[in-house]
């Protein structure tokens, strides 16, 4: 048979630098078949393949009309179902991913002149869960139907000793009882490795602390937690007393904003989002953490989207993170765009208008002010 395999995020998303699992594990799964397996970087010519399977990880990532309904085509992935994603049958979700499927395109992109560095998770990474599932349940997850975490996968069944780096991709690893375990088979590996997703600060104790404070293998420069509620604030405050006391190492958290637990969406929520967005971020500063700001789909539907925007490029951006205050950076754009007033100052002005205090309060902060402890790189 001839197979065609399509990322479709890596065909509609501009910046997408990350190999689809599913569609390594397909394509490992045909050729052991002895079938022909090509990647395909467009949705052109697909009669010519007896199967076609398309994946996709994104829910905004855009897909030709109709072309699901082609009898040669089957599709899946969190981009289609989100949280009713049916999972790949067992014998294709527990085989070595073919690391090979994406190597011509990445080498390409190599040779026209991008950078080799945006292209290591195609090329030198070994990747895989050995864990899956989460308890918390999260409406804006697709783990939210999820019961628990539960061992996935053996690392023998996806690392590639050709590899010099392990991504780990586990919803929630500090949620398994026997974390430790995992972390010290990583460790034998010799190799350098990362968890991905962001890891439940929550559950930190001083054991977790010191597993990570001390590990060889972790990549810690990939090292990232989540703050995503406001109501969180006291546990988060006090595991960060309890990290820094082990650690001073640069680490990041993912920020969410533009969700509503309640799912009003109305004015009311959105000022108060944008009050907990600064807040979270004020507590990160005082701990010397930096935050990695992840806007919910609905934020392009806030009547204030312009300061979803404005946080982005804040928060994003380490090196103006830690330079300027929010007020600073949105006049600096005005100037690098050579204006007296650009969009970025007028979104921050509305709120001004809007929420005096919010301005008053967090506008100027600065990190290297505001940070109480020493943090290195």
């Amino acid at each position: 048979m001839n197979i065609g395999i399509i990322d479709a995020d890596l065909i509609g998303r501009k910046k997408h630098r990350f190999p689809n699992l599913a569609c390594m594990k397909l394509s490992s799964f045909h050729k052991r078949l002895g079938d022909e397996v090509e990647l395909l970087l467009d949705y052109k010519a697909l009669r010519k393949y007896d199967k076609v399977y398309i994946s996709k990880v994104f829910t905004d990532t855009a897909i030709p009309d109709k072309i699901t309904t082609k009898k040669n085509v089957e599709y899946g992935g969190t981009g289609f179902f989100f949280d009713k994603a049916a999972s790949l049958p067992n014998e294709i979700e527990h085989i070595m991913p073919d690391y090979d499927l994406y190597r011509d395109w990445a080498t390409s992109e190599i040779e026209n002149g991008l950078p080799k560095a945006q292209f290591k998770y195609y090329l030198n990474a070994s990747i895989g869960f050995t864990t899956r599932g989460c308890f918390r349940k999260c409406k804006f997850c697709v783990n939210q139907n999820s019961t628990g975490v539960k061992i996935h996968s053996p690392l023998n069944e996806f690392v590639d000793d050709e590899y010099h780096y392990i991504c780990l991709l586990d919803d929630n690893i500090l949620g398994y009882p026997k974390a430790k375990d995992i972390w010290c088979q990583l460790e034998a590996t010799g190799k350098n490795f990362e968890y991905k997703q962001g890891m439940d600060f929550r559950l930190l104790n001083e054991d977790k602390i010191r597993m990570i404070t001390e590990s060889k293998g972790l990549n810690r420069r990939a090292l990232i937690f989540a703050f995503d509620d406001i109501d969180d604030k006291e546990l988060i405050v006090r595991n960060l007393e309890l990290y820094r006391k082990y650690n001073n190492r640069f680490t990041r958290f993912y920020v969410l904003g533009g969700f509503d637990k309640t799912e009003k969406y109305d004015n009311s929520f959105w000022e108060k989002d944008i009050r907990d967005i600064f807040e979270r971020i004020k507590i990160l500063m005082e701990y010397g953490c930096i935050p990695y700001f992840m806007r919910y789909e609905k934020w392009k539907d806030s009547p204030y989207r312009g300061t979803y925007s404005n946080l982005n490029r804040w928060c994003n951006y380490p090196r103006w993170f830690t330079k300027m205050s929010y007020r600073e950076l949105q006049w600096a754009c005005a100037r690098w765009a050579k204006r007296e007033i650009s969009s970025e100052v007028r979104h921050m002005q509305l709120i001004e208008e809007k929420f005096p205090d919010i301005a008053k309060k967090y506008f100027d902060l600065k990190y290297e002010t505001t940070c109480r402890f020493d943090v290195v790189g």
